[in-house]
């Protein structure tokens, strides 16, 4: 009797808790958002004018759009240089594939001074990983040996 009465309680209170949380977290998570307007004033501070297809993307994506962009692809204190980050964005789109981000990394790492060696690579590491993906999956080759006969031990 006292088990089912302690269960009951358990299951009444998380219950309000899931409620509340539903009920809450919406609005909570809105006014943390920064509004589009002030996104495409920090955008136009940014690159001078705001591009038209930033303007496509709905309101309630822009402001986490713009967060990542801006403090991870654009920004200059992260562990990767640009070169080097808009190199893996290449291949990564060139997987994908993505035709409007495979255009604008290309325009990116010629004014970053790439070499067309340099994009080639990064594009050809994308096609032997995915082969190599595609080769080892479909063989199903063991995982655990496969560690091992790189020298791997976990």
């Amino acid at each position: 009797m006292i088990r089912n009465s302690i269960l009951v309680r358990h299951g009444v209170a998380s219950l309000a808790v899931a409620t509340i949380t539903f009920l809450v977290a919406p609005a909570l998570a809105a006014d943390a958002m920064t509004s589009a307007d002030d996104v495409y004033k920090d955008v136009a501070a940014t690159f001078g004018g705001v591009p038209g297809f930033l303007r496509q993307i709905p309101p309630t994506a822009l402001d986490g759009f713009w967060s990542l962009e801006k403090n991870l692809e654009l920004s200059e204190t992260t562990a990767l240089d640009a070169k080097t980050k808009a190199l893996i964005s290449l291949a990564v789109a060139s997987q994908i594939p993505c035709q409007y981000c495979i255009w604008a990394d290309t325009q990116t790492l010629k004014h970053l001074g790439a070499s067309d060696q340099e994009i080639g690579e990064a594009v050809s590491m994308a096609a032997l990983t995915r082969y190599s993906s595609t080769t080892f999956n479909g063989l199903q080759i063991d995982f655990e040996q496969f560690k091992k006969d790189l020298g791997g031990s976990q």
